[in-house]
């Protein structure tokens, strides 16, 4: 599972921490979970974050992979909701929308605006990590946009 923490600062955004939870592939599916929920609850707990923002699973043809990630995301889902964090969830379009403001872009575009948009030295690795920060860039485009239309009359 991949994660990504930033500090929104203005409409500017600086990463805090980001990475993955990895679980040995020997370990049994729930005991897999186990580690995964102790391993956010610990992130949560570490920076204690505004928001846990997913992104939405679509159907996938494997039917073995959806399954372990909408097992994922429910244990992303139950920190959220024990934690009192708001829990937001884009869709693929959304996330690539507000990291390149082009549905379209491909993965390497992506993973080059996260690292461009955060500062960062080198393009996020694994690749998970990549995603869930460009999850969270989209999630404090889409948090500020509503502070600014919240205040309008």
């Amino acid at each position: 599972m991949g994660y990504g923490v930033l500090e929104a600062i203005g409409n500017r955004s600086r990463a805090l921490a980001y990475g993955v939870l990895e679980t040995p592939k020997t370990m049994l599916a729930h005991e897999r979970l186990r580690e995964l929920y102790h391993g956010l609850r610990t992130l949560c707990a570490t920076y204690q974050p505004d928001a846990l923002a997913t992104e939405q699973l679509l159907f996938q043809t494997n039917r073995r992979t959806a399954i372990a990630v909408a097992r994922a995301a429910g244990i992303a889902l139950l920190v959220a909701a024990e934690q009192g964090i708001e829990w937001r969830e884009y869709t693929p379009l959304q996330v690539k929308q507000a990291v390149t403001g082009y549905g379209g872009a491909d993965k390497k575009q992506v993973q080059r605006m996260v690292q461009r948009l955060l500062g960062l030295e080198a393009i996020p690795k694994p690749d998970d990590a990549a995603d869930a920060l460009a999850i969270a860039i989209c999630h404090a485009h889409h948090a500020a946009l509503s502070r600014v239309t919240a205040t309008k009359p």
